[in-house]
């Protein structure tokens, strides 16, 4: 399967571009995974997690967001956040 092209946008700059295998977004409606290939969407997204996959089986980065909106395109999955801030494992 083709990886998905990722965009995470803060106020203040780009936080990540580029490809991913998959994405799981705090939408206000409940949690959405985003492949290659999902069809075309946009979601306002609650406080949470955004899980990113970098590959099949991999564990995955998470970065808190604070709201924001995710549109799904034929170019991909663009996240505009209003507040990020990397999740911590200790």
């Amino acid at each position: 399967m083709a990886d998905l092209h990722f965009e995470l946008v803060s106020p203040e700059r780009l936080v990540r571009s580029g490809p991913v295998h998959m994405v799981v977004v705090p939408g206000t409606d409940g949690d959405f995974g985003v492949l290659a290939g999902h069809a075309p969407m946009m979601s306002t997204i609650r406080p949470g997690e955004i899980a990113i996959y970098a590959s099949a089986g991999a564990a995955p980065e998470r970065i808190h967001v604070e709201g924001g909106f995710a549109e799904v395109s034929e170019k991909g999955l663009t996240i505009l956040a209003e507040k990020l801030e990397p999740v911590t494992t200790h």
